[in-house]
């Protein structure tokens, strides 16, 4: 039987464009460059500035950021034209045709044309295959051999363990490159290339390949020997830090045994992380924004030296007012325009929303120094204050989710150094006196007693918390512990040192 009904929902749906605007929002100068080089590509209406428009690589915080979006991108209204082909409203386009900058968009965003854009250097990588594979070229392999050679470097992973056993690189063979091998032949060829540099390359276990570095140390003297038996025999007990049983049964005094687990440490855990290519925008710190210090007036800056002068297309502005002059306008010219329309919608929405990405960032940052004004003035770490998402988010206005969109990958350059922007939130903690301080004050104080304890007997999380709790400060032991986890600082049994 049917029947109807009528229902009354509440549902909160954000269109494409806001949810581009905040993609670009989170996105880091690094890669920001990345992003407008793909919009271009994507929309022919949208290009670079000409040589006589105005470039600037900074746009000051009190500048003219010209945006009409909604400071808050959760109750943005994105207004864009929805026009068919049976209606096109050329107004909107033709009206700026007399202007000498092309438009409205360029005005008061890219600042004046005196500072000159730098180039940045591009660095060259040699991956860590290739480095494995020009050695191989050194050995007189048949045709054969050097195929599987190739196929066991190629699944060596970044760090430059061998994941895969024996048996399914002699699958990957017969599958992949049609040869027909056995497990015998495959060991042969991993251990000519565990005699690779760097040492340690083509190990299965942490324990093989510190073996492997261990034996190539020249000369073999009684230290590296009694290492090397260290490492094959008591790989347990050295990992969990028993060192007392292992001098027992090694025979060896605290002077000797220092010796031994001097040459252990100094070797390197991940061989092929020396040649690990990492992404762009975490290998280079770009600072976002630029904090001086004015005498004693913190002046905030935002770094747009990515972010190229974007401007409508003179080209498809042409093709409008040709249209518009026209006495002819029959389906397939109208059917072009609405093309044409929806690209010139499409770029002056994203010049649209670069500009307000401006402002946003700027908008937040200039919350977050004012918020912390004493740590941008003095650089101690102990006037930080207590601060999180939300306390942002009211100052500015924002929604909680923008806020935290901005402060994600994010970097500002102070007189003290880069920080990321995440730095400066932290949750709060109630002293003896009833007094609020941030964890990373408590972090730091933390951190101080334990690179100044005996490492003979390093303080255990009881002890710790009893010492902060001497210094006025109300906390528990798993609160210590979660805080000891998130410096990467290990339990006191691991701290413990000859």
């Amino acid at each position: 039987m049917l029947r109807q009904s009528q229902q009354q929902r509440l549902l909160q749906k954000l269109s494409p464009q806001q949810i581009q605007l905040m993609k670009l929002l989170q996105i880091p100068t690094a890669n920001l460059e990345e992003r407008i080089k793909e919009e271009l590509e994507e929309n022919p209406a949208l290009e670079v500035g000409g040589e006589d428009g105005p470039t600037d690589e900074y746009s000051d915080i009190d500048g003219d950021t010209d945006s009409d979006f909604d400071s808050d991108v959760d109750d943005m209204d994105v207004e864009l034209s929805n026009d068919t082909a049976e209606k096109v409203d050329l107004d909107d386009f033709l009206r700026r045709e007399d202007d000498d900058n092309g438009g409205d968009y360029n005005d008061g965003y890219y600042g004046d044309n005196d500072t000159e854009h730098v180039s940045a250097p591009v660095r060259v990588e040699t991956s860590f295959h290739e480095v494995l594979l020009d050695q191989l070229g050194m050995l007189e392999l048949d045709e054969r051999s050097h195929t599987i050679a190739e196929q066991i470097i190629g699944s060596l992973d970044e760090d430059g363990y061998l994941r895969r056993e024996v048996t399914a690189l002699v699958d990957d063979l017969a599958f992949g490159r049609n040869i027909y091998t056995n497990n015998e032949e495959v060991n042969a060829i991993i251990q000519q290339i565990q005699q690779f540099d760097p040492p340690g390359v083509c190990a299965w276990t942490l324990q093989e390949c510190l073996l492997l570095q261990l034996k190539r140390i020249n000369p073999q003297t009684k230290p590296v020997k009694d290492a090397i038996d260290v490492i094959d025999n008591h790989f347990n007990e050295f990992i969990k830090k028993h060192y007392d049983k292992i001098q027992r049964q090694l025979g060896l005094n605290n002077e000797d045994f220092k010796e031994v687990i001097n040459i252990i440490i100094k070797l390197n855990p991940k061989p092929g992380s020396a040649f690990a290519i990492v992404n762009k925008a975490e290998s280079y710190i770009i600072p976002d924004f630029f904090v001086f210090n004015n005498n004693g007036k913190l002046e905030l800056s935002l770094n747009s030296k990515n972010a190229p002068e974007l401007r409508i297309s003179d080209g498809y502005k042409e093709m409008m007012r040709a249209y518009d002059r026209s006495d002819k306008k029959d389906k397939r010219q109208k059917e072009a325009l609405l093309f044409i329309k929806q690209k010139l919608d499409s770029a002056k929405w994203f010049i649209d929303a670069i500009k307000q990405r401006q402002h946003t960032l700027l908008q937040s940052m200039q919350a977050i120094i004012d918020f912390q004004t004493d740590f941008f003035l003095t650089g101690d770490e102990t006037s930080l204050k207590p601060m999180i998402l939300k306390d942002i988010a009211q100052i500015t206005g924002l929604d909680v989710s923008t806020v935290s969109r901005v402060a994600n990958s994010k970097f500002v350059q102070t007189e003290f150094g880069t920080y990321k922007l995440k730095y400066f939130f932290s949750e709060a903690l109630q002293t003896e006196s009833g007094e609020e301080v941030s964890t990373r004050e408590v972090k730091n104080i933390l951190n101080g007693i334990i690179s100044g304890e005996n490492k003979r007997k390093p303080h255990s999380d009881e002890k710790l918390t009893e010492m902060l709790q001497e210094k006025g400060y109300n906390i528990a032991r798993r609160t210590v512990a979660k805080y000891r986890e998130q410096l990467n600082i290990p339990v006191a049994r691991l701290r413990k040192e000859l």
